[in-house]
């Protein structure tokens, strides 16, 4: 088994974090927060579903899936005419 105990890149040693397009933004930026209350969250509902049965865990998974994509929307800044289109939530996602 693989043992990782130190995990690191410094990338992010002089404040900054990287988005998912490579722009730096600082690790306070409000994006920055979004995208980690989303996986939070995303985790609190694993965490559920190991509880949950039938019915009640599809639609659980059904959330963290419109979570994991709310994450990637939130870290790819918008862009007009991008080279490859971001995922981006649909409507359909919020309502």
């Amino acid at each position: 088994m693989v043992k990782l105990t130190r995990i690191y890149t410094r990338g992010g040693d002089a404040g900054a974090t990287s988005l998912g397009d490579g722009s730096r933004v600082p690790k306070h930026d409000l994006r920055v927060g979004a995208y980690g209350t989303v996986d939070e969250a995303n985790a609190v509902i694993g965490m559920a579903r190991l509880h949950a049965k039938g019915e009640a865990d599809a639609m659980l998974a059904r959330i963290q899936n419109d979570l994991f994509d709310l994450g990637a929307d939130l870290c790819t800044p918008i862009e007009e005419s991008p080279k490859y289109p971001p995922l981006r939530i649909a409507q359909a996602q919020v309502d």
